[in-house]
């Protein structure tokens, strides 16, 4: 399902207009963002929890010449499945 397949579904089953599906969609993305950017966390209970996860520089290669390359250091964003949502899949 892409973001505007997501966009009619939230419209239909809400029963509004697919420009207000999509601006409550852009401002839960907004709001999910900024928080995993002040590095808290976002829980939604039987969805399951995003968050941030730190990665460690490390040593990679280079798989045409097979030199070794760094890997610098980042954070990136995690998801975590709930309960109820993990019964259900």
């Amino acid at each position: 399902m892409n973001k505007a397949e997501l966009i009619a579904k939230i419209s239909d089953d809400a029963g509004v207009t697919k420009t207000q599906a999509n601006a409550s969609l852009d401002s839960f993305v907004e709001a999910v963002t900024k928080t995993l950017k002040g590095g808290g966390k976002v829980t939604l209970v039987g969805f399951g929890t995003f968050s941030v996860s730190k990665r460690a520089a490390r040593n990679g290669r280079n798989p045409q010449t097979g030199a070794v390359i760094k890997i610098k250091a980042k954070k990136v964003a995690k998801f975590k499945a709930g309960k109820e949502l993990s019964a259900k899949i």
